[in-house]
């Protein structure tokens, strides 16, 4: 299981450790319990790096938000938008990402993972076998800190088969 903070010692980098914490075990407990497990590794994975605006854990199947940041509301075209996203990379990459009333160019588009930017804004996907985590980074944020944290977060549920 995962635990990942900033290290106060590079307060530039927001460089990320990765420590093992059991209270983020999320198979064989009820739902209600896993939803806010998976809401406090978002808050520990990626919020607290400081460079994750907003984020989201969804079920790929069904398009189930599993968890969310605070205050964090996907409507469902959104969330089916940002799943067939990766239905077709090369024409994600070359039409870019509609979100939020905005468009983004792509900057990676492949069958695990998509970046994309607005202006100083962006989004990473990240898919699992399961799951689409989403974040996004606005000004005065890293987007390499961001993409790490996704990436790193990512790795941890294909760890664990989902």
């Amino acid at each position: 299981d995962i635990f990942i903070e900033r290290n106060p010692l590079d307060s530039s980098m927001a460089e990320l450790m990765v420590a093992r914490n059991p209270d983020y075990h999320v198979r064989g407990v009820p739902d209600a319990v896993k939803m806010s497990q998976l809401s406090g590794l978002l808050q520990d994975a990626l919020i607290s790096t400081d460079h994750v605006q907003q984020c989201a854990i969804i079920r790929r199947q069904d398009g189930d938000i599993r968890a969310s940041s605070v205050g964090f509301n996907l409507y469902p075209d959104h969330v089916s938008l940002l799943l067939d996203a990766f239905k077709n990379p090369p024409q994600t990459r070359e039409e870019g990402l509609y979100y939020d009333d905005k468009q983004y160019t792509c900057v990676r588009a492949d069958s695990h993972s998509i970046y994309a930017k607005c202006g100083s804004s962006g989004i990473v996907l990240v898919k699992t076998e399961t799951m689409l985590i989403m974040a996004t980074y606005t000004e005065n944020m890293y987007p390499s800190v961001c993409v790490e944290a996704v990436e790193k977060l990512a790795d941890y549920f294909k760890e664990k088969g989902t």
